[in-house]
């Protein structure tokens, strides 16, 4: 494993979610599929206000008859505030588990070592590594013991925004954007054949009619990269919003349709005083429109 390295998650917490109905209380509450998450072991989801928006985001993780939701720590007490809302009779049970749980991500192997606690492949894209969840106290000493470096959170991030893959909070605000908006429909996040479940018939529509316009993207500069949240612009008209970046590399949030006449139109496209290129995740299935809105 000399090749693998691996980082430590503080911004991220875990919010356990067990007892005997658990499965069926998050199949119909949660975008995924979790007969999916249950074979494989893991699985990309959301919780979305009734208006199709995304509330909470998360990873899952089987473990045992439970289910552990990999989530932004920040977010943990109003996601498990929200479930026991939703909770009603079910027999669930729902715990802030962040004290006691660590959360790591492991790159660049092809096995995640044993006594790791939960490690599964992230199931956004094979690429990013393995996701684990186990006890605080030795995570760490684990993964440095089986050979892995300790790339720290700046690592993975950097990692991760390199590979296109947006994070909430950092890429696309919560309560504000689409799945579609976060890319979550190319990741495995969104499930177009299962049942009902809080905001689905909004996200449907949107994949069925192709009315999804904005996207994360990758953009890159000559020059490090503003801070999160500058807007770009092409011509001095916003087409989007800068989100996390490492040195030149970064993502964001863009119009499809502008940023696609800007280009055809020869029109630079900056954010700050940094002109930027834009370029499709690798792993997209979606493409530039053919012809951009006048909205």
């Amino acid at each position: 494993m000399t090749a693998a390295r691996y980082a430590l998650l503080a911004s991220r917490g875990v919010v356990e979610v067990g007892g005997p109905e658990a499965h069926h209380f998050l199949q119909n509450l949660i975008t995924c599929d979790m007969d999916k998450a249950a074979e494989t072991g893991a699985g990309y989801g959301a919780l979305l206000t009734p208006q199709g928006k995304i509330l909470f985001d998360f990873l899952i993780l089987k473990d045992g008859e439970r289910y552990l939701l990999d989530t932004p720590r920040a977010a943990v007490a109003d996601l498990v505030k929200r479930l026991v809302f939703y909770r009603l009779r079910a027999r669930v049970e729902i715990a802030d588990r962040s004290e006691d749980l660590a959360v790591a991500a492991l790159w660049g192997t092809d096995e995640a070592p044993s006594g790791a606690g939960s490690a599964v492949r992230d199931p956004r894209l094979p690429v990013l590594g393995f996701r684990l969840v186990g006890p605080r106290e030795g995570l760490a000493r684990t993964l440095a013991a089986a050979g892995a470096e300790d790339a720290g959170e700046a690592g993975w991030q950097a990692h991760r925004i390199r590979l296109g893959v947006p994070e909430a909070g950092a890429d696309f605000a919560l309560g504000d954007a689409f799945p579609h908006d976060a890319d979550m429909d190319q990741l495995s996040g969104v499930s177009f054949r299962k049942g009902c479940y809080v905001g689905q018939e909004v996200v449907s529509r949107m994949e069925h009619r192709s009315t999804a316009r904005r996207r994360v993207v990758k953009v890159s500069g000559q020059q490090p990269l503003p801070e999160a949240g500058t807007p770009i612009t092409a011509d001095g008209r916003p087409v989007g919003t800068l989100g996390s970046s490492t040195g030149g590399d970064g993502l964001a949030l863009v119009r499809l349709d502008k940023v696609k006449a800007a280009l055809d139109n020869g029109v630079s496209l900056e954010c700050g005083a940094v002109p930027l290129a834009v370029a499709l995740p690798e792993w997209a299935r979606f493409g530039w429109p053919e012809a951009a809105s006048d909205t």
